[in-house]
């Protein structure tokens, strides 16, 4: 991770969706006491609003969007005040979401199929519920002259950041003409996704090169993009920010699994989590510390800067306590920060990926990608098929991912070159049987009991080859359950005989999967599941970037910079509080861990970070390996080379 003035570590995004209604706009602001309770918060940057949802602007102009009751100039007010502090003020702008365009300006609603209007409805209120404007129309023109007054009046500006910037498809006259001008189909739903493609993609640009008509290399970001194709647009980026308030609608596993998809890109990258319990506007809604703290933890221990969304309350007035919260948690990152400048991840396992399509269950097959590895210990990312993944010590390939003629070309030649490849296989007999069973033997059944273990989703029939290794075989059933002949409750037992097909095989420096086992441990979290891909990789993979004995819960992420290798352990564990909400309360102790990391020099010093503490250590084979009493929350062993 590189960081700069302009990429800092300790950010808040501050919203400040403010409807008409509401009086007194930013009528209790007081600019000594926002300066004063950012700085004593250990916030370095903050974004701030020019323009909400709502279509307001927060600052003097004549423009008639201007917010009906606010009190003087409130973004000039908090800029200057900012400054004089050395925080630094990006500039927020709302795209998609613009209620007073979308109120005097109807016909700039993007249209549904049916000819209804895109987002919400007349007389509908619900939460984060706005109407939505098509961006073929002329409000983009709109957009940009809004954009174009805030570089004339604020300018030079320290970022600005474009949001609710999704695909977004319609049949506009607009939208329908531009899409026959470009040889696509209005009534195809295909084309009508690939041309609203190409007007984010259109808009982007011009907006990009607007902003460099008054200033050069302005950090520009576009929120609300499709992570995994971010690499298609890094031309209009200066950085990335990662979206994910683990208590709203994204969950903890968001910003781990797409965080993964960012990481190649090599870009200064921001983690953007929220201080609300619920999510966004969740007023009087307020975090833990520690659920904070794993967070930007995380953020941290995947090469990214952190950022912390709170919102304003109308009259301009911070919330002490949300603060005083942010406060105790930007007070470790600051002092973590010494420790991850300028680190980068290592390259050890590239999972190729494809955008979730019908039928290809890819986010469920990447979340459990990231639900199987991440407690076995193994550094890996996301990468797609067409990217470079040949420096990856092991590749994976999965159900999801098409195993195209050029891909398998590309998987050949890696493969003579020494490569490693485990690869879910997709081709050939498909199993007649839902669900089967797993025999590990005596060598690749770890911790398991010694059983036949149900394996839920269908897979394909693969036989053993001489000279391979069998992972797992597979035990059948006497036969598929139907309405004729069934067997209990729930699937047909096993006939207690292996069958001639396996599960896993390892074959030379390749191994072949009979079973979506990425999918079926995102479904189903059963063991045997992530056993059979542990088999596999200590068969690829002998000697992996760390070797961790923990309690499962653990999480290790590895970071080198020249001289160190700096291991992040975290300990928390997210409860499940409501039927639709994680919470951490508290960080949880962790016992007894042995971490042992790969390292190609000799070890000058190992120390636990921010704590300053030394770590006695041994070196053997390629490792040095430390062995921790307790750790809770998160720490870091900083490796130090001679």
């Amino acid at each position: 991770m590189s960081s700069s003035d302009l990429h800092r570590f300790r950010q808040i995004h501050l919203d400040f969706h403010t409807g008409p209604a509401i009086p007194d706009v930013g009528a209790k602001f007081d600019a000594k006491a926002f300066a004063q309770t950012l700085k004593a918060a250990h916030v370095d940057s903050i974004t701030l609003f020019a323009k909400c949802h709502h279509g307001h602007l927060y600052y003097e102009t004549d423009a008639p969007a201007k917010h009906p009751t606010l009190k003087g100039g409130l973004l000039e007010k908090q800029i200057a005040a900012l400054k004089a502090e050395g925080i630094r003020t990006p500039i927020y702008l709302s795209v998609q979401c613009d209620e007073y365009a979308a109120n005097t300006h109807p016909e700039w609603i993007a249209l549904n199929p049916d000819g209804s209007r895109v987002g919400r409805r007349p007389l509908v209120n619900d939460y984060f519920n706005w109407q939505i404007l098509d961006m073929s129309s002329p409000y983009v023109d709109y957009l940009c002259a809004q954009t174009e007054e805030v570089m004339k009046k604020f300018g030079p500006v320290d970022g600005l950041f474009f949001d609710m910037c999704w695909d977004q498809p319609s049949v506009s006259n607009w939208a329908k003409a531009g899409m026959v001008k470009a040889g696509l189909n209005p009534e195809c739903e295909a084309d009508r996704a690939t041309y609203s493609r190409q007007v984010s993609h259109s808009y982007m640009k011009r907006l990009c090169d607007l902003v460099a008509t008054y200033q050069k290399d302005v950090p520009i970001f576009f929120n609300s993009r499709p992570t995994i194709r971010l690499s298609d647009e890094k031309k209009y980026l200066k950085h990335v920010e990662v979206e994910a308030l683990p208590s709203g609608q994204w969950g903890y596993q968001y910003f781990p699994v797409n965080i993964r998809f960012v990481r190649p890109l090599d870009m200064p990258t921001l983690g953007m989590t929220g201080r609300f319990h619920k999510s966004w506007a969740d007023f009087g809604g307020l975090r833990t510390v520690p659920s904070l703290q794993y967070d930007c933890a995380q953020a941290l221990a995947h090469g990214a800067l952190c950022s912390i969304g709170d919102q304003l309350h109308p009259a301009g007035i911070l919330d002490k306590g949300a603060y005083d919260v942010i406060g105790q948690v930007y007070d470790y990152v600051e002092k973590c920060e010494p420790f991850v400048r300028d680190t980068k991840a290592p390259k050890e396992i590239a999972v190729l990926y494809a955008e979730d399509l019908p039928g290809n269950h890819a986010r469920e097959t990447f979340e459990g990608v990231y639900r199987a590895l991440t407690p076995l210990g193994y550094q890996y990312d996301f990468v797609l098929p067409e990217a470079k993944w040949e420096d990856y010590a092991v590749v994976i390939v999965t159900t999801a991912t098409p195993l195209t003629e050029d891909l398998k070309q590309r998987l050949d030649a890696y493969q003579k070159k020494g490569g490693r490849i485990l690869r879910e296989v997709t081709e050939g007999e498909a199993s007649p049987f839902t669900t089967t069973y797993l025999r590990f033997g005596a060598d690749t059944c770890g911790t398991l009991a010694e059983s036949d273990h149900v394996f839920y989703e269908r897979g394909v029939r693969v036989k053993a080859q001489t000279g391979d290794k069998v992972l797992a075989q597979i035990v059948e059933p006497y036969f598929e359950r139907a309405w004729n002949h069934f067997c209990s409750h729930a699937q047909t037992p096993s006939k207690l005989e292996t069958s001639e097909y396996a599960a896993g095989v390892v074959r030379g420096n390749e191994a072949l999967l009979a079973l979506p086992v990425f999918l079926a441990y995102a479904r189903h979290a059963n063991l045997p599941c992530r056993q059979l891909v542990s088999a596999a990789l200590k068969a690829l993979l002998p000697k992996p970037a760390i070797r961790l004995e923990a309690a499962k819960y653990v999480e290790a992420v590895a970071n080198v910079r020249p001289g160190q290798h700096i291991v992040h352990l975290l300990s928390f564990v997210p409860q499940k509080k409501t039927a639709t909400m994680e919470m951490v309360e508290e960080a949880v102790p962790a016992r007894n861990i042995t971490l042992g990391i790969k390292v190609s020099q000799p070890v000058k010093s190992v120390m636990l970070q921010p704590e300053n503490k030394s770590v006695a250590f041994t070196e053997a084979d390629g490792y040095v390996t430390v062995k921790l009493d307790w750790i809770e929350g998160h720490t870091m062993v900083v490796v130090g080379l001679k």
